[in-house]
């Protein structure tokens, strides 16, 4: 595929073994959190039958897969790496209006995203990761001869892999899961994320023409849009499914461990799901530099509109004056704060939900100014006493933004 029709204007479609097709199910928009413009095209999601024949035509590609030379295996995961530089500033613009994160950081992420597939590609031709033995034989041993014994990882078949709501490229349709899994030679279906449809479409024809310009057969890749209850559960239930890979809540991650070990042959879910990163700082650390610790971790808090994995959401001490002076630092920094867009309409509306929740049981020490701009994301710090945080439950749960405890 050539650089033009990589670039082609989006046709709001699925990809199902390198064919593309239109979804039956409910309509879905890209949207901008940003300015809350709703982008086109309209999405549709994907059936029981979409994913039957995702799953059957990995099912089908198994074989041929596991059996491709480990070298042309390392070319098609390069191949898609410089389809996906080929596609440049065309994807990188989409994503950015998906997702109201900068361009700069998104241009970052397709290195990264690109960069990882190369790493799996050299992994591959090295060698290692396929843990092969060989035992001699011992023909004379007595009181029987023992044959030669080999052993080698093989792989595990078709893997599902969920696209994350926070990286639209590093962690979804071309990101480490599906790298990881096709680069060991399983068949990939992913479920793309509902924030960045666009995107996800952009990205599944760099790994479709990337397989075509490698022979790779066409069931190693599939791509579909649904919600999670309905397709994703179906895909995780699948029984040609031998494994998922999972980015996002804990809710949703929990769920499809739930759904996977259900199964007749329960299989794998690896999951990568939020915590509230406990942050412990000791007194000779507050003492040393109470202030430079308080603004350092709101620079933390706030990366990403608190969107990261290791977004700081809980933070224990001992009172005294180095705490003091901690979060006066800390109030005037999230007060300087300037509010930005989060990934969605609802993961901002979730993050009020809990920030106002916070607010009927916790101190508040510092809020980030108010604003009327859409979807954004004010910089909030709550303070408790360890005996009432002990006490309630809800403290314990994660606030998915820049918001700690």
């Amino acid at each position: 595929m050539d650089a033009d029709a990589l670039t082609a204007p989006l046709a709001g479609v699925m990809t199902v073994a390198g064919a593309t097709r239109r979804g039956a199910g409910e309509t879905v928009h890209g949207r901008n959190p940003a300015t809350g413009e709703t982008l086109s095209p309209a999405y549709r999601y994907g059936s029981a039958a979409d994913v039957a024949d995702a799953c059957a035509a990995a099912e089908d590609a198994v074989d041929l897969v596991r059996a491709t030379p480990t070298d042309r295996r390392a070319r098609f995961l390069e191949a898609v790496a410089e389809h996906l530089e080929a596609l440049g500033e065309t994807v990188i613009d989409r994503a950015a209006a998906e997702s109201g994160l900068p361009v700069v950081r998104l241009t970052g992420e397709l290195g990264r995203t690109t960069g990882q597939l190369r790493l799996f590609a050299d992994v591959v031709r090295e060698g290692s990761w396929a843990d092969a033995h060989l035992d001699p034989a011992l023909p004379h041993r007595t009181p029987l001869p023992r044959p030669d014994i080999r052993r080698r990882a093989v792989p595990l078949g078709p893997v599902a892999v969920f696209g994350a709501s926070n990286f639209p490229l590093a962690f979804s349709v071309a990101g480490g899961d599906t790298a990881s899994a096709l680069a060991a030679g399983c068949p990939v279906v992913v479920k793309a994320h509902d924030a960045h449809p666009g995107t996800s479409e952009y990205v599944a024809r760099a790994v479709v023409a990337a397989a075509d310009a490698t022979d790779m057969p066409p069931g190693v890749f599939s791509l579909l849009y649904g919600d999670g209850p309905g397709l994703g559960t179906a895909l995780a239930t699948d029984p040609r499914i031998a494994a998922v890979g999972f980015t996002g809540s804990r809710s949703a991650g929990t769920a499809l461990m739930r759904a996977a070990a259900g199964r007749k042959v329960p299989i794998p879910v690896y999951a990568e799901m939020s915590a509230v990163n406990p942050v412990f700082l000791l007194p000779g650390a507050l003492t040393a530099g109470g202030a430079e610790l308080g603004r350092a971790f709101v620079d933390s808090l706030t990366l990403g509109v608190g969107q990261f994995c290791t977004n700081p959401g809980i933070v224990v001490a001992e009172n005294g004056p180095g705490l003091d002076a901690f979060l006066a630092a800390a109030a005037d920094a999230i007060a300087a704060t300037e509010p930005a867009p989060m990934l969605t309409s609802a993961i901002a509306r979730n993050y009020a939900a809990g920030v106002e929740a916070l607010t009927t049981v916790a101190t508040e020490i510092a809020r980030g100014p108010a604003t009327d701009a859409p979807n954004a994301g004010r910089a909030a710090l709550f303070a408790v006493d360890a005996g009432t945080f002990l006490s309630e439950s809800t403290l314990h749960d994660e606030v998915f933004g820049a918001s700690a405890l």
